[in-house]
């Protein structure tokens, strides 16, 4: 990474400036709505350019940046969740805190970003859906890395946390591990991002878990 580019990540490290210009066209747009806003990384930031029309023709808002933890996520989700006050939104976040794409962290502290951003939202009346980690056997940035165990660690953690609170769990895992447990070679080019055919798995997982949010309201 250059000098410039690390300067600017220190100065910005949850990257606010990412969808700012996005989300005051948002908020000034009076003909529109945000129904539903998904918060997360790559896996949600890629899955707009899988299939576009997913999001644009259900009142749907992408919030993802690639390589996020959740750390990250939290610290922009007044930003680019709250202020743009849709009637739900869907977190999926684990996985890069999991890679330890900002040096190694404690589960109980990655669970309770999560927790923070659940909370923060049902304090604005916004319906939350929790999202299970994708299945992934390997990072291939982070070879040395046996995510497998702590994947399903995590998921455990949130799937009671959604049970114990009425929120939502929406499970992702099962519908796409493979025995390994990974994210198969049909569903993912390098077993962690979704290619089109993940996607489409996952999209009416997504839309059952918005539906049985929202009559939740």
């Amino acid at each position: 990474m250059m000098l410039g580019a690390q300067l600017v990540k220190a100065q910005d490290w949850p990257n606010l400036g990412h969808y700012q210009a996005a989300n005051e066209k948002l908020k000034h747009d009076s003909t529109g709505h945000v129904k539903v806003v998904f918060m997360g990384d790559s896996i949600t930031d890629f899955w707009i350019g899988n299939d576009s029309t997913f999001f644009s023709s259900n009142s749907y808002v992408d919030r993802g940046i690639s390589g996020q933890t959740t750390g990250q996520m939290l610290l922009r989700f007044r930003q680019d969740v709250i202020e743009l006050k849709p009637k739900e939104v869907v977190i999926l976040a684990g996985i890069n805190d999991i890679a330890e794409n900002n040096g190694p962290e404690k589960m109980e502290n990655i669970f309770g970003n999560i927790v923070s951003m659940a909370q923060l939202a049902k304090a604005n009346n916004i319906q939350v859906v929790i999202s299970s980690v994708l299945p992934a056997f390997a990072f291939p940035w982070r070879p040395a890395i046996n995510p497998a165990p702590k994947i399903s660690e995590l998921n455990t953690l949130l799937k009671n946390y959604a049970a114990e609170n009425g929120i939502i769990y929406l499970d992702y895992f099962t519908a796409m591990a493979d025995s390994r447990p990974g994210l198969p070679a049909e569903l993912s080019k390098d077993g962690v991002h979704p290619n089109l055919a993940g996607y489409k798995i996952m999209e009416p997982l997504a839309e059952k878990a918005i539906h049985e949010a929202l009559e939740r309201k």
